[in-house]
């Protein structure tokens, strides 16, 4: 497999009395597609540029395939950077524009044409050589950076957020054009996005920050379906978060007693103590809504409550419920469009409905011990 393995070393960083990084230390595996998530201000633009070469940490060591790469500056990391304002240059041609790394080499002219004109093929802008970086669109410039990267065949390729300045539909279709890129090529991916769906469509692993910190890595269904903290759950996609006590245990079923709610069942095969505080969390889509109650035949494994619809949101592929059951309890209800024969009544605004799921589909998030 080409690419590096990346190790990243108690890497801390501050900027005045602000501390951008608090001892980081991260393993990035050799070929890998790895997302740096988090919201602005978190730190992963700041663990990027420590790894590109553009800053240098406080403490801490990075390598690149086991070599301290510290002391080296950033053109003899093997590491190449696309920005998110694309860096090109608008005097030159976009075959120029990518050629120039090699340029810089005294690369012989035959070798600059058949690299230039393949890496252009790569990013399918083949029929675009010619033109200048003005008469482009904002995902094709993006795409000329890209390129202009890969061509010296870096064995890292490090993306900061590179998609943040395009709409929607564009920076999808590009999401998976990096995709696809990254899988004919096989180098390792450091991929930098505040953006969850980003992460989550295209990585084999996320490092979830936060303040500096590192809450999580894992893959895209460990990060969603079982988020390490109250800030991962509530961070990637939507949830329904609680706080309760656990009231008893049945083999790997738990009681709690949810604040404001009541009781409430869920299953994990971690230990928790009878009287122990812990944190809950429901996604939205695992959540069955009804105006009929529904048939549960004596089963103790399902939750069911009671509550008038605040607000019902039509989204096309799937309706969006707002169910308040208490004054100060509402529930988020996704509710997936899959079968236009569907003969149940459309649910309308302050309608009386039944909210269940099961004790499979809820999650401790956190507990908190005394």
């Amino acid at each position: 497999m080409k690419g590096a393995t990346i190790g990243i070393l108690g890497i801390s960083k501050a900027f005045g009395s602000f501390a951008a990084l608090n001892d980081v230390s991260l393993d990035i595996r050799k070929g890998e597609f790895f997302s740096l998530l988090g919201p602005s201000g978190c730190g992963k633009t700041t663990l990027l540029r420590i790894i590109a070469g553009f800053e240098q940490p406080d403490e801490g060591s990075v390598t690149i395939d086991g070599i301290n790469v510290l002391p080296l500056p950033p053109n003899r990391r093997h590491a190449n950077t696309v920005f998110q304002n694309y860096a090109l240059f608008p005097h030159l041609s976009v075959f120029e524009n990518v050629a120039f790394p090699l340029r810089l080499k005294n690369t012989k002219n035959s070798i600059v044409t058949a690299k230039v004109n393949d890496y252009l093929h790569l990013v399918e802008l083949g029929d675009h050589a010619a033109k200048m970086p003005s008469m482009l669109s904002g995902g094709q410039k993006q795409r000329v950076a890209i390129a202009r990267a890969l061509i010296n065949e870096p064995s890292v390729l490090l993306l900061d957020e590179p998609l943040s300045a395009l709409d929607a539909k564009l920076r999808h279709h590009m999401l998976m054009e990096l995709d696809a890129i990254h899988d004919k090529i096989g180098i390792t991916f450091i991929y930098v996005t505040h953006d969850q769906s980003e992460a989550l469509s295209v990585s084999d692993r996320i490092a979830v920050m936060y303040q500096g910190d590192v809450l999580q890595v894992g893959t895209p269904h460990d990060i969603y379906e079982s988020p390490a903290t109250n800030f991962v759950a509530q961070f990637i996609g939507e949830t329904n978060m609680f706080e309760g006590t656990v009231r008893a245990s049945m083999g790997q079923m738990y009681v709690l007693d949810v604040d404001e709610l009541g009781r409430v069942v869920v299953t994990d095969d971690r230990i928790y103590e009878v009287g122990e505080r812990v944190s809950l969390t429901v996604r939205p889509e695992k959540l069955r809504i009804s105006p009929d109650e529904p048939r549960v035949n004596g089963r103790s494994d399902i939750n069911v409550f009671e509550g008038t619809v605040d607000e019902p949101i039509y989204s096309g592929f799937q309706s969006k419920y707002y169910v308040r059951l208490s004054p100060t309890v509402v529930f988020r209800v996704f509710k997936q469009h899959s079968d236009y024969t569907d003969e149940e009544h459309d649910i309308l605004w302050k309608e009386r409905v039944h909210v269940s799921w099961s004790a499979k589909d809820g999650y401790i998030v956190e507990g908190h011990r005394n």
